[in-house]
């Protein structure tokens, strides 16, 4: 294994981890709260609410963190005195911005619930200036290490946040302060993971280089142009992501917006290793264009998209037979839900590709061709929720997200396709396999789940499909076992 591979497993080992640690918190704090604390209104309540404020924190973060980590991971090669400089001029610009949002929310929360049809929407919009300002520096310092390929940090950042948020939200609802109490433990857990990951960004990074004298002519003009696209995509890629539960909320009911969180929540832990590939390797795309070694840059994306494939085509399908006894034994008050995530299940394909994919081209500097790709799909997105959701209810907003993330992901790979000439025939010979696997595992499963009707049972339906799919998978060629050894040792 070259240096380089052995850096990038070792940083998906420690996301992976962290994203683990992230989503075992976060699934637990699904399954207490819909389970046990709060009923479907309740939930959709806290998410509804959720969903304003990530589009109110649009403005708050706009793209300054992904393009500081887009200069940090360039200039860490070729000019590291210049890092103190970019870290400082973001920050000033983040501060300015966020203090402006915070401040607009702040004065006209009742006047936003009021607009949206639900005046009991503003205690949730009042805390959530204090939301938008943790999760911002939180996201931001996760970035940031992102962009100094120190993955172990931007872990812990992430684990720190997902495991306090569980703690202290499942806390403040005990304590009898409901959904607006979770608002505020997600808040409290948020605070406590930017906080640490800011003290580490300025202790261990900031404070650690040599500062340059001067603060190389135009860099901080480049740091916010490149911030423009980035802040489009991010735009378009929450509007894509949020506007459904919005819009489920506005047209039909906060029980609505409950059963649609949690199929989409699911498909949120399902896409976790993805999310980590893709965290850890776009960094080196930079590192790669930069050096003039694409032809490294392709091999490790199509390795990276035939393993991601490999394991989330068949996830996706096994997902969608067993998603109606999973939601009656785990959620019994939330069978809603199953059609919304049966419908997801393609979503889960398509995210997995995108998670691999996005990041990737920020850092090979084609910021500007995702932009235009995100943000065409998500008002298409937009349009066909008004359209789906009245006509077909909750599902339709999953059939949107579906239809719209497809067209993305289609120009996603065209323009990766563009830089590193990806081998368009050795891919679908592969995809021919993991499709024909595929079956061969979805026949087994369906043979056992109509005989659910325990948590015992359906894990053994899940073993089945997941052994099926080894012994394919080895028997195949696509899974070497050795090589699975040596990675995981």
């Amino acid at each position: 294994m070259s240096t380089q591979q052995d850096h990038i497993v070792r940083g998906f080992k420690a996301t992976l981890v962290a994203r683990a640690v992230y989503m075992l918190s976060s699934a637990l704090l699904m399954l207490v709260l819909a389970r046990f604390l709060l009923d479907p209104q309740g939930y959709g309540d806290l998410y509804w609410a959720i969903s304003i404020l990530a589009i109110v924190q649009l403005f708050a973060d706009v793209g300054l963190g992904k393009s500081a980590a887009r200069y940090i991971s360039e200039y860490n090669e070729k000019d590291p005195g210049q890092i103190p400089h970019l870290l400082r001029s973001t920050m000033v610009y983040k501060l300015v911005v966020v203090s402006v949002v915070a401040y607009a929310l702040l004065l006209f929360h009742d006047e936003l619930a009021s607009m949206l049809g639900e005046p009991s929407a503003a205690p949730f919009l009042a805390a959530g200036v204090l939301y938008v300002v943790v999760k911002s520096f939180q996201t931001f310092a996760q970035i940031s290490f992102q962009g100094f390929n120190e993955l172990g940090y931007s872990a812990a950042v992430q684990a720190i946040g997902g495991a306090t948020r569980l703690v202290f939200a499942v806390g403040f609802v005990l304590a009898g302060f409901g959904a607006l109490g979770a608002l505020f433990g997600y808040i409290v857990g948020y605070a406590l993971a930017g906080a640490f990951g800011l003290a580490i960004l300025y202790f261990k990074f900031y404070r650690e280089y040599d500062t340059a004298e001067i603060y190389e002519e135009g860099l901080s003009k480049r740091l916010l142009k490149y911030s423009v696209p980035l802040t489009a995509t991010r735009s378009a890629n929450v509007v894509d992501k949020q506007i459904d539960t919005f819009l489920v909320g506005v047209f039909l009911s906060s029980t609505a917006v409950g059963f649609y969180t949690l199929g989409k929540q699911i498909t949120d832990f399902v896409l976790a290793p993805a999310e980590s590939l893709g965290f850890t390797i776009s960094p080196n795309f930079g590192e790669y264009k930069a050096n003039d070694e694409l032809e490294e840059a392709r091999r490790i994306y199509e390795s990276s998209l035939t393993n991601t494939l490999l394991l989330y085509v068949p996830a996706a399908a096994g997902l969608a037979i067993v998603a109606d006894p999973f939601i009656s034994l785990a959620f019994p008050s939330y069978e809603g839900a199953i059609p919304v995530l049966q419908a997801l299940t393609a979503f889960i394909v398509l995210q997995a590709i995108t998670n691999l994919t996005s990041d990737s081209l920020d850092y090979l500097g084609r910021a500007q061709a995702r932009a235009v790709a995100k943000g065409g799909t998500a008002a298409a997105n937009f349009g066909l929720n008004l359209v789906l959701i009245p006509a077909m209810g909750v599902v339709g907003a999953a059939i949107a997200t579906v239809l719209t993330h497809s067209v993305y992901v289609a120009v996603n790979l065209y323009v990766v396709h563009s830089e590193l000439s990806l081998r368009v025939r050795h891919l679908a010979r592969t995809m021919g396999l993991i499709f024909g696997i595929t079956g061969v595992m979805a026949i087994a499963v369906l043979i056992v789940t109509p005989m659910v009707s325990s948590f015992p049972m359906l894990i053994a339906a899940i073993a089945l499909g997941a052994a099926t799919w080894a012994v394919l998978a080895v028997a195949s060629g696509l899974v070497d076992p050795g090589e699975v050894r040596s990675v995981l040792g």
